[in-house]
């Protein structure tokens, strides 16, 4: 039943997609990892698209109490840190969810983890996304986000998948090695959209190939962070 269920909303993303093009572009994992399994991160890859970047953060539909923002920001400092000890190769920075509550957002440069215009994870990626996976494993109450980019050199055909593809390989990577699949929570290509530097320099270029990781509270860390604040 789950799976007739994930075949309709694909057939209607096809009409949103007039041709659903965003199906045949995207990898054949991709694509099996939305039928085979109901993966909620590849699904999102394909939402993402429509909607857009909308941000980050769990919908709560509250505001979060400054005693349960202080407690959960204390907890993402002590991942922060975790990421910034063990992630060498990767900038570990601290931003904000749609709560307004701390997260982190890890980038690294495409360059770190692919060949030039290919999705396949290179061998030295691979030690760095083993130290995440491991951070994640012991911070199960951690949601992920993965975004996908690329520079503007070639069309947007190229980019958008390729984008997608090296986030969906990330996101694969991090489930072989123990991070549940309900932890990834959304995996996204934006082919050359938001670009952090200048596409007229190489270096700028560089910087815009890029794959970021957004770790930030989920609703069960959201209510146990509540639950503090009131004891």
């Amino acid at each position: 039943m789950k799976k007739l269920k994930i075949v309709a909303l694909i057939m209607g993303l096809c009409v949103v997609f007039s041709s659903c093009s965003t199906w045949n572009n995207m990898s054949k994992t991709g694509q099996g990892a939305i039928i085979g399994t109901g993966g909620g991160a590849a699904l999102g890859a394909i939402i993402g698209g429509i909607a857009g970047n909308a941000g980050i953060g769990t919908a709560i539909g509250a505001a979060v109490g400054a005693g349960t923002g202080a407690i959960i920001g204390n907890r993402m400092d002590k991942v922060k840190k975790q990421a910034q000890e063990q992630l060498k190769n990767a900038e570990v920075e601290t931003v904000k969810d749609n709560n307004g509550l701390s997260a982190v957002k890890v980038t690294f440069n495409s360059g770190i983890l692919f060949a030039t215009n290919k999705y396949d994870l290179n061998d030295n990626s691979k030690i760095e996304l083993n130290n995440l996976a491991n951070i994640m494993r012991q911070n199960s109450d951690v949601s992920i986000d993965i975004k996908g980019y690329t520079d503007n050199t070639g069309s947007d055909k190229i980019n958008n998948p390729l984008s997608l593809n090296r986030a969906q390989s990330v996101a694969n990577y991090l489930t072989q090695n123990g991070v549940p699949y309900a932890q990834l929570k959304n995996v996204q290509g934006y082919g050359a959209s938001n670009p952090v530097a200048s596409n007229e320099t190489a270096e700028g270029r560089q910087q815009n190939r890029r794959v970021e990781v957004y770790l930030y509270a989920s609703e069960k860390m959201i209510k146990d962070a509540e639950a503090q604040s009131k004891q």
